[in-house]
């Protein structure tokens, strides 16, 4: 048999290696990025065209490259970074492996032109395809000058299953903010097809948050200040009030690097325990400072996964810095064991008690009642038995069904009884002597709604009934021709975003007209909200936009089509939280009414189930057991 196994040649190893680093216009931008850092630059400019497709450019004043270096920055696993295998461990530079400029040269058009200080004159390369075209001498400004064109023109398939447009930008948008925050003292300057988004100036940390993320986080941001023998912690959290329902505002960086880190994401957020609801997320952008030697970044190609040698110190660190902050600005509760000064001085400190105090102390209530044995805890009898009673006449108290108005098909389907001589009129039956067709309902916990059937008992839900019976009123809108109100607000609110939600945002606007919003752009990134569909609450139309924002940030390529049924799941959630109007006998009808009126009225918009039937011979069995 002939030997089968053959080393790959030069160009498809590097195309194989592209694939792990470049993994999408923002992957370029990124390596670009932290190169001109690493070059210590003062003031870099990013250029891009068609959310990078046809153009990245990023040009800094950094200490630029000699002709040779130029050359060897293409070639594979060429670095300046590592000399021993210790420089591995001590690594304090934004790249080291000498992989990128390689892989992009790969599956792109690249031309560099670099010049050192030194240097009267710079060098020019042109690579396509890691196949060098040209190497001359040019007149360039000391630096670097790279131009990346027409990313992967060489593996259209790669090409293919690039996002749109808006997607492409959103992320580099992304890598964009990472670098940026990274380096307040660094100038960074953005434009998007020929348009400048971003003139940054260098200046310290909290002015680049505002400057990159809005206006909105100027009066939010709590700062952070911790200095350990193990790290240094120090940064900018956001207030309670500022959590929103959108993940992507969360930084973490380890000796300036942007990481990714559940477990440490997760000491933030346990530090904001009952100061935010379940599903919100809090800002932050947090610096840890710690020894190169108890951290290793060389676990994944696009090195934003760490290690550290003990996780668990390094959480209860930053738990602990995070709950310091909000202590210290009297955002969370604090426990202080020690007097201020001047209850210290007060005369019922200092003095000892009498003993005529301590014998009117003796006969006071108080006194009495957590002295003797088992009063502080003790309940009369009489109340107790009073409650229960009062509970069971609750219980008991029949409220009349119209079992002609509800949809009993839909019941009889939802049922599945096996008895077919149940006609329509008798399904919904309590036993109740009041009549034939009367049932009983029960509020249980102000959630669930309990309501006998001819085969047992039924068990609503009552916010899924209310979200299915309003995701349907708004889908028969959706689908009418004619346009559906808004309800114009009072005085319009702004939404300020960040730039890469902004993007997500002006997709759906068109969409969210259908439904009832009157949304207009509002400067860069920027909405006024002027109208809101009828019956959604006011001040809820954020929550709205937060989830559908959300949503879309996580949305895959094939779920476009599915997109306006979120929005309508969405809004349906919102809609449903009129507690008030299943309270009366009335409302609780209605809903009931209204509910197997429904095409599905089994399932809410999110697939949970509505309600459960508890046929008779199991509650029987319930008591017998």
């Amino acid at each position: 048999m002939p030997d089968v196994i053959q080393l790959l040649s030069d160009h498809i190893a590097n195309q194989i290696a592209a694939g792990e680093v470049i993994q999408r216009p923002a992957s370029a931008v990124k390596e670009l990025l932290e190169n001109a850092v690493d070059a210590g630059a003062t003031e870099i400019q990013l250029v891009i065209k068609d959310a990078g497709k046809e153009l990245i450019q990023v040009i800094d004043n950094g200490k630029g490259m000699s002709p040779t270096d130029a050359r060897m920055s293409f070639e594979r696993h060429a670095t300046s970074k590592i000399r021993s295998i210790e420089d591995l461990f001590t690594i304090r530079t934004m790249g080291f492996r000498g992989e990128a400029l390689a892989s992009i040269a790969a599956v792109t058009q690249v031309e560099l032109k670099t010049r050192q200080a030194a240097n009267d004159a710079g060098s020019r390369i042109i690579i396509e395809g890691t196949e060098v075209k040209l190497q001359e001498p040019c007149a360039v400004n000391t630096g670097t000058n790279i131009m990346v064109k027409n990313l992967f023109y060489n593996v259209p398939a790669r090409r293919h299953f690039l996002k749109s447009a808006t997607t492409e930008l959103r992320h580099i948008l992304d890598e964009f903010t990472r670098v940026a925050l990274a380096y307040p003292a660094i100038g960074f300057r953005f434009w998007n097809n020929g348009v400048e988004q971003f003139h940054l100036e260098p200046g310290n940390l909290k002015a680049r948050i505002v400057s990159l993320l809005g206006n909105s986080y100027e009066k939010n941001l709590v700062p952070v200040e911790e200095k350990t023998d193990l790290l240094n912690i120090y940064g900018f959290i956001g207030k309670p009030e500022a959590a929103t329902r959108t993940r992507g505002m969360q930084f973490f960086f380890i000796n300036g690097r942007f990481i990714r880190n559940n477990y440490l994401n997760h000491a933030v957020i346990k530090a904001y325990e009952s100061l935010i609801e379940k599903d919100s997320f809090p800002f932050y952008v947090l610096f840890m400072e710690v020894d190169p030697s108890r951290v290793d970044v060389n676990v994944h190609p696009t090195k934003q996964e760490v290690k550290f040698e003990d996780d668990r110190l390094m959480y209860s660190y930053l738990n602990a810095a995070v709950k310091h902050s909000l202590a210290r600005y009297n955002i969370a509760p604090s426990l202080d064991f020690t007097l201020n000064a001047e209850i210290q001085q007060m005369s019922a400190v200092q003095q000892p008690s009498t003993e005529r105090q301590r014998e009117e102390t003796q006969k006071g209530y108080l006194y009495n009642t957590f002295t003797d044995k088992n009063q502080a805890h003790f309940i009369e009898r009489k109340d107790s038995l009073k409650r229960w009673k009062d509970l069971y006449e609750i219980a008991q108290a029949p409220v009349a069904v119209d079992s002609r108005q509800l949809a009993v098909g839909n019941l009889q389907s939802a049922v599945g009884s096996n008895d077919n001589t149940t006609s329509q009129g008798s399904l919904i039956s309590g036993g109740d002597t009041q009549g034939k067709g009367a049932g009983n309902m029960l509020l249980l916990h102000g959630t669930m709604l309990a309501t006998t059937v001819k085969s047992g008992m039924m068990l609503i839900h009552i916010l899924r009934a209310q979200e299915r019976i309003w995701y349907e009123r708004l889908l028969a809108e959706w689908n009418s021709q004619d346009a559906t109100p808004s309800q114009q607000v009072l005085f319009p609110t702004s939404y300020e975003l960040p730039p890469q939600d902004a993007l997500l945002l002006n997709e759906v606007l068109a969409d969210l007209a259908r439904i009832g919003f009157d949304i207009a752009p509002f400067g860069q990134n920027t909405f006024v909200v002027q109208g809101i569909p009828a019956g959604l609450p006011p001040g809820e139309e954020k929550y709205v936009l937060d989830e559908v924002v959300e949503h879309l940030k996580h949305e895959s390529p094939d779920a476009v089509n599915k997109r306006t049924e979120l929005l309508l799941a969405h809004m349906a959630r919102r809609l449903s939280r009129n507690k008030h109007a299943i309270m009366q006998p009335e409302g609780q009808q209605a809903l009931i009414d209204e509910l197997f009126a429904c095409s599905q009225p089994e399932y809410a918009p999110d697939g949970k189930k509505v309600f459960v039937m508890i046929k008779k011979e199991e509650l029987e069995g319930m008591l017998n057991s």
